[in-house]
């Protein structure tokens, strides 16, 4: 009989921190010097299996897809197979995803630059060329250090202003926010989250806090 190499396992097409990977793990009873290849199909020309040049035997399992796929808002999927000196074993298919509906977001990194009376804040993005062009957008959330303790942990969802928290909501990727900070003393915090406005408004987690010390009399 034909001998088959045992065929990829866990094979999940899955969004983490802007991409859409496809992963997979090597079937039971793998030998050591196993490559894997990957196709993919969408949804808009199915059976047909498109070949990925950056994902062609392979030593590792996974194979990112983001900017591969020619038309983000159409579901696909994407199929691997193990490869062994003559020896292959079946493809192995995953669950179809849509970029535009299923992506995950990773919090921003903030850049935070103190000047005399105000505070300069943009965040960046790691994101892949092919989805630049996305509205994606920032909430910021700035508060006193020490205040959050009065409130739990609802001063991230809190849309009401206090006198030591404040957000700003729904600000353009590339715009840099500029606080006034001349009423402001002491120790304050700043977070991000990232944002897209699409057909379900989604969000990230927050960043981690950056905090800064504003009009210090010392």
């Amino acid at each position: 009989g034909h001998v088959q190499l045992p065929p990829p396992q866990n094979v999940t097409l899955l969004s983490k921190d802007f991409d859409l990977i496809l992963t997979w793990t090597p079937g039971e009873g793998s030998p050591p010097n196993v490559t894997y290849t990957v196709r993919y199909e969408s949804q808009d020309r199915m059976d047909k299996w498109i070949k990925v040049p950056h994902c062609k035997n392979i030593h590792r399992t996974s194979c990112d897809l983001t900017c591969v796929l020619p038309n983000l808002f159409v579901k696909a999927r994407a199929r691997v197979k193990a490869v062994s000196e003559r020896f292959r074993s079946p493809w192995v298919e995953s669950q179809f995803k849509e970029y535009h509906l299923d992506v995950e977001l990773a919090p921003p990194a903030l850049n935070v630059k103190v000047e005399e009376n105000s505070l300069h804040v943009n965040a960046s993005f790691p994101l892949a060329a092919c989805v630049e062009t996305f509205s994606w957008m920032y909430d910021l959330n700035l508060w006193e250090a020490g205040s959050e303790d009065k409130v739990g942990s609802s001063f991230h969802t809190s849309v009401l202003f206090v006198s030591k928290q404040k957000r700003y909501e729904g600000i353009f990727r590339k715009k840099t926010v500029t606080i006034d900070t001349t009423a402001l003393q002491g120790n304050y915090c700043l977070s991000a989250r990232s944002s897209l406005q699409s057909i379900d408004f989604k969000h990230s987690e927050f960043s981690q806090p950056v905090c800064v010390l504003l009009n210090h009399k010392g």
